[in-house]
């Protein structure tokens, strides 16, 4: 956890960016406000913690120091926050502020309830970057590629957004994004050489077929893609199977149909302990 701490946010507005987005601007509290909060861009990820439902507060163990996460797992589960992960989608420094956009749809979790109600001033518990090289950046495209692949579906829509960013001019990119309906649709801002298709979800279209169907360009590339785990992995083979070196290819399941968050990390948790017995 040492290029980790605590946070505290407070919400400083709310804005619908599409039918299935809503952006929530956050600011520090306290003195430094988020001049320690280090995001290194691209796809950073970090955590939010927000309470139980019928809760008013979040129960998040921030005194344990590195401890905090066997503390917080050894809470009740019908007390402790809920913890869920998020994408910077941009962190505006010489204003303090930091947005993340939340995906709602009908009959939302958690989370997006938090984001549909919340209000300015309402506070929540980050845990993020105290340091712009950490392990919540997973996007690093190695030394000779020649071009690079995004996909990825809403989920994943920040993390693109942000590695369009970060990507240097002129490099050349081709990016395929999976959203629900077409008003869905953003404006992204690049200096690459950057093609974007938007995939509306239905029928017979999907993020792998989409990728599938492509000319794409010569030379070595780098892929990162991110979405729901089934889905990601198909494509992730898809691209191994199609001249995409293993080491090459960068995938995250941000999540996992017909799963919550906490029986994902409950699984982790249990391959983790199934490890160490049979090491």
């Amino acid at each position: 956890m040492s290029s980790y701490r605590f946070f505290e946010f407070e919400v400083a507005r709310t804005r619908r960016v599409s039918p299935s987005v809503l952006r929530v601007t956050f600011r520090g509290v306290g003195p430094a406000g988020l001049a320690e909060f280090a995001s290194g861009g691209r796809d950073q990820r970090f955590k939010l913690f927000f309470p139980q439902p019928g809760e008013e507060v979040a129960h998040v163990p921030v005194e344990a120091g590195g401890a905090w996460y066997a503390e917080w797992r050894g809470m009740d589960p019908r007390h402790r926050a809920l913890m869920r992960t998020y994408t910077v989608r941009e962190q505006r420094r010489e204003l303090g502020e930091l947005d993340v956009d939340f995906a709602v749809h009908a009959g939302p979790g958690p989370a997006a309830a938090w984001a549909l109600h919340c209000l300015a001033g309402d506070r929540i518990t980050a845990l993020g970057p105290s340091e712009a090289d950490n392990a919540g950046i997973d996007f690093r495209p190695p030394q000779g590629t020649d071009w690079i692949l995004l996909a990825g579906d809403e989920s994943a829509l920040p993390a693109i957004a942000g590695i369009l960013e970060w990507i240097s001019p002129a490099t050349i990119v081709r990016a395929w994004i999976e959203i629900g309906h077409g008003d869905d649709v953003q404006a992204l801002n690049t200096w690459a050489d950057a093609e974007i298709t938007w995939v509306v979800r239905g029928g017979d279209r999907s993020l792998t077929r989409s990728v599938s169907e492509a000319r794409l360009p010569a030379g070595t590339p780098y892929a990162w893609i991110g979405g729901e785990a089934s889905e990601i992995r198909t494509l992730r083979r898809h691209l191994v199977g199609h001249g995409f070196d293993r080491r090459q290819v960068t995938f995250t399941g941000y999540w996992r149909r017909g799963a919550s968050e906490e029986e994902l990390l409950a699984e982790l948790v249990a391959a983790e302990a199934t490890e160490k017995a049979s090491a």
